[in-house]
């Protein structure tokens, strides 16, 4: 892959700061409370969850543009989960919530999903490595 944009952020740990080398994050980091934490920052999964959106909806932008269909109305709302795996330690899942406008209903719009899906620079890093639904709404 011939790279053409590299982000950097440093982070150290779950309850401290994560800040991108041009400042534009620059984040207090702390455990949710659902996990016992205080909920007084960001976490991970919540950095995740907005990359994984914002990648997918410019994803199936892309794929709008080449198919010549309106996807303008349309937005995507990434639900990242962390939990318990088989080996003792933690995963990650995700369900992609798609709203779609009213012509992208049904077949054309799972099929819009499956493409963007394919496509989308997060979706293939993740694909084999965790679970990723797909929800049209």
């Amino acid at each position: 892959m011939d790279a053409l944009y590299t982000a950097v952020a440093t982070a150290n740990g779950r309850e401290g700061r994560a800040v991108s080398s041009d400042g534009q994050i620059d984040l207090p980091l702390a455990f949710p409370a659902a996990l016992g934490g205080n909920g007084q920052g960001t976490n991970p999964e919540q950095l995740f969850a907005a990359g994984y959106a914002a990648c997918f909806a410019s994803a199936m932008g892309a794929i709008g543009r080449q198919e010549k269909i309106d996807v303008k109305d349309a937005s995507v709302t990434a639900e990242v989960s962390i939990g318990k795996d088989t080996d003792g330690g933690f995963g990650l899942s995700v369900i992609m919530r798609v709203e779609l406008p009213d012509h992208l209903q049904g077949d054309a719009g799972r099929e819009l999903l499956e493409k963007t899906h394919a496509y989308c620079p997060y979706s293939k890093a993740t694909r084999g490595n965790l679970p990723v639904e797909l929800v049209i709404e």
